[in-house]
Formats: structure tokens, sequence, C-alpha cells
């Protein structure tokens, strides 16, 4: 048979795993191919991962939704594309048992507008449709042959139902309309770029931090494992040999349980497997073993050449020199993860082909290359929407404010809630009305003028701080929405650990050590039940200062104001700076706890002295103890220094604190000379 030669091969979810390494192999093999890169860089894709083919004449990246069927039609027309290669889905079972009407929204229905574009575009000469070995359903456990590609298909959870339903579209297709397509269905896969929610990864980084690995059931659960590159090969294989209208299994002879994945694991970081092992509760149907004949693909002539172990050592290299690559992903490690879809839920989809630059992006110095505008609905001008939506809680606040002026400085859309954050109802219809991409929460009681007044308020304070802030990350997480949360790092102070002017801070691990007022209490409860949550961004801010001195929450306007002043080194947040980082987090959909400060600390007097320095000359004031300052208030005040390198290590344009008090809040309100 003649080798299939493409032109323009449209490839969707390439910033996702599988299909990275497929995208990254034939950019490199092939320079002559278009390659086209279609992702909307959901909670498990990375730019990074395509950052090999970054400088490639022959590369495009387009970020949108195969869901817009504006976008789709327009991509396969303007850049004459003959070839698709589908590979995006949603595809972590433990999520289809909390969410599967996302893995409906985004396996079946995102497949069936590809097709659709196919069929009206008349112009495609290879589909081909990734699937998984999971359409099967259970191998028995003595079988000798695998499954072969004529096998019945009985999926036995959501995951792999709304994969074997999407077969059934592209087969449908393929007979009603002719259309040339070709299906694969794989062996699990590993190696480098791997979202840690799946096996491998997952117990590679908790090992890497000295953690139980966590084995669902009894672990005797059977898979079979291919090397990433491996599995390019196939599908280059499959691109140029396959034949249209066949289904090729892409497999292993090669299995092995769960627990002996575990153990092996273990081995390589040298640790003790009976010591590291927890067998957890299992998931609600864990498929026995799948296993497959792959013969028909060795027929075009492929093979694995990967070995278990060179794969496995490979793949824990990688993870050991790019620990950071996926940045915060705890709530991906827990035994049972819940990792939202980002942009899914409630009509969040992007309905346009935004350019990369739009957030945090590696390609950003070639967008002409790796961007692309989409042209205009004709139904619904859904093309010209905004990339980001915010709907904002907190609007009479003051940080709440603030976001609402930096987004319209930015020209993002936002609204503000209109529901109290113990209406679960009021929440509802707000998200429901605005249709947001992020919520953010700016609401919570601190008290007037200041926490003293939750010690006499306790049922107010929780109904908000607590009650309140858990129904609204709730409300968000049951719409696949990321919240961002403005907490505080009032729940720490200096300890024999944590000395003062040591320079050691707090870190977003560490467990709270501050009860001495109520408002900390409730906040420090609220963040350890928010750790349940992973569509939650906690944001510990402390002490806030912002440019606006005539703000009483602002705390220099506060001290400027008090007869006395206690002297303690503290880390703060200066808002002018971080709000700004805050929007940025959300456009990255950054989820986990983060220090929200500058880095280092500044006293109360070296605040004063600046404010004398550039506001006041002749501003004078008195210090006193806090045993003297006690006598004076009814709740205890939290004095600490957070340590900022999470933040500064994501954001490394972070000023530390005293140089952004400077450019940001002193240097803007002069009234002395520049000397």
């Amino acid at each position: 048979m003649e080798a299939y030669a493409p032109k323009n091969i449209l490839i969707t979810g390439a910033a996702g795993f599988i299909a990275c390494h497929v995208a990254n192999r034939l950019i490199r093999n092939y320079p002559d191919y278009k390659i086209v890169v279609l992702d909307k860089l959901d909670y498990c894709s990375n730019l990074k991962n395509l950052f090999p083919s970054k400088s490639s004449p022959n590369f495009k990246f387009v970020k949108g939704d195969i869901a817009s069927a504006d976008l789709v039609n327009y991509l396969l027309i303007t850049e004459n594309i003959d070839t698709i290669m589908h590979f995006a889905a949603q595809t972590h079972v433990d999520n289809s048992f909390g969410n599967s009407f996302e893995f409906t929204k985004n396996n079946i229905y995102g497949t069936h507008v590809l097709l659709e574009a196919c069929k009206v575009t008349g112009q495609i000469r290879r589909f081909i449709h990734v699937s998984t070995d999971e359409v099967y359903g259970e191998t028995d456990e003595d079988a000798v042959v695998g499954n072969h590609e004529a096998s019945q298909l009985l999926p036995t959870n959501p995951y792999s139902a709304t994969k074997a339903g999407a077969e059934m579209l592209v087969m449908a297709y393929g007979r009603s309309y002719g259309l040339p397509v070709i299906t694969t269905r794989g062996n699990n896969v590993y190696g480098p770029n791997q979202f840690p929610e799946k096996l491998i990864p997952k117990f590679i980084l908790l090992a890497m931090r000295g953690k139980p690995l966590p084995i669902h059931g009894d672990g005797c659960n059977v898979r079979s494992y291919l090397y990433c590159e491996d599995v390019a090969e196939a599908f280059e294989v499959i691109l140029h040999r396959g034949e249209v209208g066949h289904v090729y299994n892409i497999g292993t002879k090669k299995e092995r349980r769960v627990i002996d994945v575990a153990k092996d694991i273990c081995n390589l970081f040298n640790m003790d497997p009976d010591k590291s092992i927890q067998f957890v509760e299992n998931r609600p149907f864990n498929d026995q073993r799948y296993f497959l004949d792959d013969q028909k693909l060795k027929n075009l002539g492929w093979s694995e050449r990967t070995s278990w172990e060179e794969g496995l050592k490979k793949t824990m290299e990688w993870y050991i020199n790019n620990p950071d690559w996926w940045g915060d992903v705890s709530g991906a490690l827990l035994p049972h993860p819940r990792m939202l879809m980002m942009p899914g839920g409630i009509e969040r989809h992007f309905d346009d082909a935004e350019k990369c630059d739009s957030g945090k992006s590696e390609f950003k110095d070639k967008p002409n290359q790796t961007g692309t505008e989409a042209p205009a609905s004709k139904s619904n001008n859904s093309l010209q929407k905004p990339p980001y939506k915010f709907l904002i809680y907190g609007r009479t606040g003051w940080i709440g404010g603030l976001l609402g002026k930096m987004c319209d400085k930015q020209g993002i859309p936002y609204e503000y809630g209109k529901g109290r954050l113990e209406d679960r109802s009021k929440l509802l219809a707000d998200i429901l009305a605005v249709k947001p991409t992020h919520v953010f929460n700016a609401a919570g009681v601190t008290g007037r003028p200041n926490v003293d007044w939750c010690e006499s308020h306790k049922t107010e304070t929780i109904r908000t701080n607590v009650s309140g802030t858990l129904n609204l990350a709730d409300v968000c997480r049951e719409h696949g929405l990321l919240m961002m949360n403005f907490a505080t790092g009032c729940i720490f102070e200096y300890d024999a650990a944590h000395p003062e002017g040591s320079g050691i801070g707090f870190k977003e691990e560490d467990k709270p050590n501050f009860a001495g007022s109520f408002y900390s209490k409730t906040k420090a409860m609220v963040e350890e039940l928010l750790k349940e949550y992973d569509n939650v961004c906690t944001l510990r801010v402390r002490m806030p200062i912002s440019s606006d001195l005539n703000n009483p929450r602002n705390f220099i306007t506060k001290i400027s104001r008090y007869n006395k002043v206690v002297n303690i080194p503290n880390s703060m947040t200066i808002l002018d700076e971080l709000l700004l980082i805050s929007i940025e987090m959300a456009k990255q959909n950054l989820r986990g706890i983060w220090n929200f400060t500058n880095p280092g600390v500044v006293s109360h007097n070296e605040i004063l002295e600046m404010y004398k320095k550039y506001i006041d000359p002749g501003f004078k004031w008195a210090n006193f103890t806090i045993e003297e300052q006690a006598k004076v208030i009814v709740a205890a005040r939290s004095n600490n220094e957070m340590d900022a390198s999470k933040l500064k290590k994501e954001f490394p344009e972070l000023l530390p604190i005293k140089e952004s008090l400077i450019k940001y809040v002193f240097e803007p309100n002069r009234k002395t000379p520049a000397v």
C-alpha cells in the first residue's frame, strides 16, 4: 500500500501528554509538514510541553476549544488542513466519576464538532481518532489472547463510555459520509510531561517528597505500560501506513500489577516498599485487567523499543530534573483526586482562538507563528468574546474594589456578585447570570475598625468567613470554576522554629500556630477545610498596603494615626503589585496555598521612617511594647515572617517588601522634594 503523505496536520490536545510527543516528533522529523496544534490549555495541558517545537517554522499553536464549531471550521479552511489527529479528551477515570457531564461534553460533543467540520469542508484526507483500551472493558484474568480490534466494546466507567460513544460517531461518519477515518486504542502510556494525576508520575512525585504511595484496593490490578516515545512512533506509523476504515491497537504484552509498579518506583528511590506503600479505598469500579492483541499494528512495521526498566528510569530522571513543571499539583497527588476541568463547567469553553501570549506563554516572542485570529461568528458574535470574565465577591470591600479597578485597566470584563456568601441559591444565580471563567472571593469579615469586633460577633464571623467561603468554593467546584480566595497570613506567630529576625519564614505547608484572635481562628479553620477543594487558590495576604494613603484599611494609614505603635518586623502585602499577580495566577489556573506577600520583612518603625521621608518630615511617633499594647486591645495580634519563595519563583519580577513600598506607595505619594 502506498504510504500516505499529509501536508497540513491539525493535532488536537497537543499541549497534553501523548499528543505533545507526537507533535514534537512530527515537527522534528517532517519539516515539510505544517503542524497546527489546537488546545484549550486545560488543567492537564502545558505549553511548555511543546517547547522543543517553539522555533520550528512548520509549527503553529492556537488556543481554543474543539467544541467551538466556528473556530474548527475556520482553522480547517484557513490552514488548508488535510489531516486531523484527534487526541483532545478528558481522560482521568477518577474525575469521570465526579464530573461525568464534562467528559460527555469534551469527548463526545467535541469529537462530533470535529467530524461535522470535516463533513462540511470536504477536504480531510485522514481523520485519526485516538481512543483507549478501556472501551473493551475488563479482560479475563486467565485470558491468553488479548482483545483484538473487532472485539466487543464493553466500557465500565463514564470515561471509557464517552470514548466508546465518540468511536461510534467516528465509525458512523466514516460509513455515512465516507470520511477517511482511522481509530486507535492504546494501553497505558507513561513518560516525561505527563500530568501527575496518573499512576506513574504521581508515584514518582510522591516518592520525591518522601510520602507514601497510595494504591487503590489490593494493587493486584494488571496494566500494560508503553513508553511515550514508542507510542509517538506508533502514531507516526499509523499516520503514514494505516488503512482508512481500520482500527489499530497500540499495546504491549508486558503486563504489570499496580503494586509491582509501586515497588519498582520504591526501589528506584531506595525506599522500603513495606513502609512506603499505602492501601486505600478502591474506586467505584476498577477493571482488573486490560490486555490487547497488537499484531495488526506490528504488521505495519511498528514494535516496542523501550524496556520497562529503561523507560521508568528516564521518566524518574525527567521528573527529578523538572519538579515544578506543573506548579502546585497537591490536589492531583491525593489518593482519589478530583482535579477540575479548566476551563470546563457551565458555558466556560473558549469560543475563540486566543493568542498564546494572553497568558503565561513561552511562545509570545513569535506571535505571528504561534497564534491566530478567528473571524466573528455569523450566528452570535461569540468569537469576539474576551477570554476571561471574572465574578468578584466583596464589592464594598477594599480588595474587591481594587480588583475591579485593575480589571477595568486591563480590559477584563467582570461583575460583582449580588448574593451573600451564605446564600447558596443566590451564588448559583450569580454564576448562571454572569457565566464567569473565574471567581474571586474578596468578601469576608475582618471587623470594623479592626479584628476586635469579631470577638463579640462570633456567629457573624463564622457565617461569612467559614460557612460562606466553603459555600462559594462548593458551588464553584460544582460548575468547574476556579475560586481565587483572599485569605490571611495572620494565622502564624513567631516561634522557636521561626524566631523574629532569623529570616526563617513560615511556608505554605506549615500548620497555623496563632489563635490569639477569633478572626484568625476562623481563617485558619476555613483554610484547612478548603484543602479538600481542588478548585481553590488560597492567597495568604498580610497587613495589606496600597498607594491609597487615605483608605482607613491601609496598614500605613492605620499606624500613622495611632498614638503609639509596636515595632516588630512583619511580612506584608503591597496590593498595587500583588493584586495584578493574583489576576495572572487566575489566568494560569494556579491552585493550592500561596503565601501572598512581598519577600522579606519590614518593621513598623521602618515604614514610619519612610512616611516621614516621603510624606511628612515633621511626623513623630512613639513605640510601646506588646505587653503595653495588650492592655488597649481585645484580641492579640499576629506577628510573623512568611516565606514567599514559592510566589517569587513563579513570578520572578516580584519586588522585596521595602523596594515595593518605595515604588508603589511612597514615590507616587511623595510630598517632599526628591534628593
